[in-house]
């Protein structure tokens, strides 16, 4: 009797571990389309009547990325824009308006792999992607100060990537995480994350080299990144920083929630009234 009970002990412990060790392979071979929920095709920019250009951006590895742009009016700063990881272009569309009801211009991103955009992500790609879209308006003649860095999710490790290889006139981040490895930490506590993970995003790392003013904004009902990963990263910002605490939002409801009206005072605008009709302007003539 004791025999058996070891055999089917034995057993046991070998099936638990079988199982374990499938779980591990699993995520370690499909950990890149668990990060990255890409979404190819080229999108084509017909919100609600926005003068968006459709522009292709080259990266010096051989990638074409799409990206939506529409140049500031005078004396406005322009935005690059990083979306998260399930994100595509038409995802920005109420960014896109508020900003081009505020005279803001903003340049729109899809990394590779992403919407109309050639290759497929990963960390080293999408930071040589923002630092290609960076290089795109400095080429178009926007100065350092005239240019604000902004990241959704995902996107704020790209940001924050790109706020240690270029100044700006100020870094925006939002619903950021420490670290993409920590919040997979937290989602998967039987794995080894950090030792698993090939892309890391280790913001927490990055954040100190970034000298620039830092606005991180955080929804307190954030069910995919946890309202304490944006506290702990604005712990170990450098000053000028401000952080926003916004009561009950979600992750993807900021900009529905009021995100701009912080974002306007942070950059030093006045912020228009978004209502009623959310009206658009007529098209800036010319242009960067």
């Amino acid at each position: 009797m004791i025999r058996l009970f070891r055999t089917v002990a034995l057993g046991l412990a070998a099936f638990v571990a079988l199982v374990y060790v499938g779980a591990l392979g699993y995520l370690y071979v499909e950990q890149r389309h668990l990060l990255f929920l890409n979404r190819a095709g080229a999108e084509t920019p017909d919100i609600a009547g926005l003068p968006i250009q459709d522009v292709r951006i080259p990266t010096p590895d051989g990638q074409s990325l799409e990206a939506w742009y529409e140049p500031p009016r005078p004396g406005k700063p322009v935005v690059l824009y990083f979306h998260g990881q399930g994100g595509s272009l038409h995802f920005g569309k109420w960014r896109y308006i508020r900003m081009h009801k505020e005279g803001v211009g903003y340049l729109a991103l899809a990394y590779r792999g992403f919407s109309g955009s050639t290759g497929s992500p990963t960390e080293k790609g999408l930071f040589t992607d923002g630092l290609a879209a960076y290089d795109w308006l400095r080429a178009k003649g926007f100065a350092d100060k005239d240019i604000v860095l902004h990241g959704h999710s995902l996107g704020t490790g790209v940001a924050t990537y790109v706020a240690t290889q270029r100044p700006a006139r100020a870094l925006i981040l939002e619903a950021p995480f420490t670290a993409a490895s920590d919040v997979a930490a937290a989602r998967y506590p039987f794995a080894p994350v950090a030792m698993l993970m090939k892309d890391h995003f280790a913001s927490r790392d990055r954040i100190k080299d970034v000298h620039m003013p830092v606005l991180i904004a955080h929804g307190t009902a954030d069910s995919s990144i946890p309202f304490a990963e944006g506290q702990k990263l604005y712990d170990l910002a450098n000053a000028p920083k401000t952080f926003v605490a916004m009561p009950g939002s979600e992750h993807n409801t900021l900009v529905r929630d009021g995100l701009y009206d912080h974002v306007w005072p942070f950059l030093g605008l006045k912020p228009v009234d978004l209502y009623p009709g959310l009206v658009i302007l007529p098209a800036t003539k010319g242009g960067r």
